[in-house]
């Protein structure tokens, strides 16, 4: 009896265990054969994925079927009927007609919209020219990316660029990190450790907050200071490699000096850092590394601005002075007051207190501005703006320009003697030499 309740037992979690097995290869073969399928997204603003296939990360892209190139994209709505800036380097023989197109919050759309070129009024008789191209956003279309199309590459994916400063899609106000940015338009070739680790530290003392370059090319001990700044972030190394692309003009004259481009595309850089900088700054400095804006009458830039401002609330573009100070001709055989500085590359800024009258004509400025109230800008001067203008006079402050060499010698009874650097020694020259020092450029130190 008890061996048939155990064989009862037995055939029972048998018969269980083969019925377990085929209602699961029942389930599994039915939901394959008939699994459903789930309908796609009508919907095209919540398809999750990303339109860009290729997005640059340059800051100089070639624009296809073109000779063109693009620089970079900005959201700006001061220009009726208009969205987007798009700062461009145009061949000015082989200008056509463009469309934009844009990544729609990660929808790639079928529309675009017709691209106005406007060419930038200087050209110096370069072949190539600063260019902005405005785009209008069509409706309904949250822009993320832009790119451009010639009408034969409507059916390519393009290379987008990202749309920077979108918080400027509305009025309201924007905070800025800095107050004040100075813009170096275009450094190649050069290996000047010590002009600039004296002027960068010159720039701290008068309130400056951040300074970006625009950089083709230096020499290793100029890029080891610059990284140095960089990692700091007190400046900001922008690429430019527009030898790259074309053969970039040393000068600024076609006819003197030829290539394709006025001074290494400086016009072109210039405008990118107004952009760049424009919810970032409050106010941009436009200038070469060999010009330093001095005030006069105060201790710092910032305090100048404060009290010009204060007194002209409509001003948004700050004239300042040009005037040169070439480096009266030192005996290299006697020793300066610090001789360690003489190992480093570069020339000493603090030499240079021989001044010359101003420059004249277009050349005579150089610019302060408040980046939102400027629309586009030339070297010397403001090309478009609706902010009205103000000289300083050169009794509170102008420019201190140090030439590495000048074409002629004026007779010493043209020249003044101004010092005002030196009213910065006590704390410039102990900052200079700390870089230096920290950076192993100090050469006469590390022999002795």
């Amino acid at each position: 009896m008890d061996e048939w309740k155990r064989l009862r037992r037995m055939f029972f979690f048998l018969f269980f265990g083969i019925f377990i097995s085929m209602v699961v290869v029942v389930k599994v073969s039915f939901d394959h054969t008939y699994k459903i399928v789930p309908q796609p997204i009508r919907n095209i603003h919540r398809v999750s994925h990303t339109c860009p296939q290729e997005v640059s990360d340059q800051t100089i892209t070639p624009l296809r079927n073109t000779k063109h190139l693009l620089v970079s994209a900005y959201m700006d709505r001061r220009v009726k009927d208009f969205d987007i800036r798009i700062i461009g380097i145009f061949k000015r023989d082989s200008i056509q007609p463009l469309k934009c197109v844009f990544c729609c919050a990660g929808v790639f759309p079928n529309t675009t919209t017709p691209a106005t070129i406007k060419e930038h009024p200087d050209n110096f008789g370069f072949a190539f020219i600063t260019t902005f191209v405005m785009c209008q956003i069509p409706q309904n279309c949250s822009a993320t990316h832009v790119s451009l199309l010639t009408k034969n590459d409507s059916a390519r994916v393009p290379i987008w660029l990202p749309i920077r400063n979108q918080k400027t899609a509305g009025k309201e106000e924007i905070k800025t990190r800095f107050n004040m940015t100075v813009c170096i338009s275009n450094l190649f070739e050069f290996n000047n450790a010590l002009q600039y680790a004296q002027t960068l530290e010159l720039y701290r003392l008068l309130g400056v907050d951040r300074v970006v370059i625009y950089n083709t090319s230096c020499g290793p001990d100029l890029d080891h200071l610059l990284q140095s700044y960089s990692q700091e972030g007190f400046v900001e190394m922008v690429p430019w490699p527009i030898d790259k692309h074309m053969n970039p003009s040393h000068g600024w004259l076609f006819s003197a000096h030829g290539g394709d481009m006025h001074y290494y595309g400086q016009i072109a850089t210039l405008n990118e850092c107004l952009y760049r900088y424009m919810d970032q700054s409050r106010y941009v400095l436009l200038h070469d590394i060999d010009e330093i804006m001095m005030p006069y009458e105060h201790d710092s830039l910032q305090v100048l601005l404060d009290a010009l401002q204060e007194q002209l609330p409509k001003v948004g573009v700050f004239q300042v002075e040009n005037h040169i100070y070439p480096k009266k001709p030192f005996e290299e055989s006697k020793k300066g007051p610090l001789p360690e500085w003489r190992g480093v590359p570069g020339f000493n800024i603090l030499e240079h207190v021989y001044k010359w009258d101003r420059l004249s004509g277009f050349l005579a400025y150089k610019l302060i501005v408040q980046p939102r109230m400027v629309v586009q800008t030339s070297v010397h001067y403001i090309t478009e703006t609706k902010a009205e203008q103000f000289l300083i006079p050169h009794e509170l402050g102008h420019l201190i320009h140090c030439p590495v060499s000048t074409p002629y010698v004026k007779p010493l009874k043209d020249i003044q003697v101004d010092t005002r650097l030196w009213d910065f020694n006590d704390k410039l020259i102990p900052n200079v030499n700390q870089v230096l020092r920290r950076l192993g450029l100090l050469r006469l130190e590390r022999q002795s």
